[in-house]
């Protein structure tokens, strides 16, 4: 039976995220750079212990103004000590609460940035290594974020996207393009579930497009995300796919 990871990207202030906790399998949970504060964290992991959903951090940039989707934003040491400062708050509060951060994903611009940057993502690799608990590294495989884990000893989560279009190359659509986001439901299930089955997607020119993925991403700040999200398990579910976190295989 295949199996897939389903995740989302929560504490940012959705208003569907209690709905997602029911649903996915694993979230990345805004610590401070783009979104998310000392409540906010607290609840989404109190909320995901009592859901069974495995925690893990999504440091960003810290621009809460512009949620971190400003590229470049900061490079070098001051962003090694801001991200080091957002996963270790969240960590401190899962420590509390009983759990431990399986997975650090990179939120928005600096995700986008890192997949092309080295320096960048042997930044974001050594915040991994050097978190609790012995994170695993999430990004889109083939890219300079998979090249860093390998270079710092991380395992590494390949992850791909059932809501966003996909270009000819594998990397994602820009959020500025028209059609960037699927907001056909039908679309979105049909890529689930190729993506999980057979690793691979329809770019936006037609071409198929081979994408790794041991995790599925679902946008929790998009509308309808957790009817979109929902409709995703069970037609994976259908389909014979075993919706679980990827630190239980």
């Amino acid at each position: 039976m295949a199996e897939i990871d389903l995740n989302a990207d929560l504490g940012e202030g959705g208003a569907c995220d209690e709905e997602l906790l029911r649903i996915v399998s694993s979230c990345n949970v805004a610590c401070g750079g783009h979104a998310g504060d000392v409540e906010s964290m607290g609840l989404t992991v109190r909320s995901a212990i009592a859901n069974g959903v495995a925690v893990g951090a999504h440091p960003a940039y810290p621009d809460r103004e512009g949620f971190g989707r400003e590229s470049g934003f900061m490079t070098g040491d001051a962003l090694y000590e801001s991200l080091t400062e957002q996963v270790s708050e969240l960590a401190d509060i899962a420590a509390h609460l009983g759990a431990r951060l399986t997975h650090i994903k990179p939120h928005g611009a600096l995700y986008n940035d890192a997949v092309r940057d080295r320096t960048l993502a042997d930044i974001i690799a050594r915040v991994t290594a050097e978190s609790p608990g012995g994170p695993a590294l999430v990004g889109m495989a083939k890219t300079e974020l998979e090249f860093a884990a390998k270079r710092h000893g991380l395992a590494f989560v390949a992850e791909a996207f059932v809501d966003r279009a996909y270009e000819p190359d594998g990397t994602l659509v820009s959020r500025k393009e028209p059609g960037a986001v699927h907001e056909d439901l039908k679309v979105a299930t049909t890529q689930a579930v190729r993506l999980a089955e057979h690793g691979e997607a329809t770019a936006r020119n037609g071409a198929t497009v081979q994408v790794q993925a041991d995790t599925l991403c679902i946008h929790g700040d998009t509308p309808g995300a957790a009817e979109k999200a929902r409709a995703v398990r069970d037609v994976l579910e259908s389909h014979g796919v075993k919706v679980r976190a990827h630190t239980m295989r």
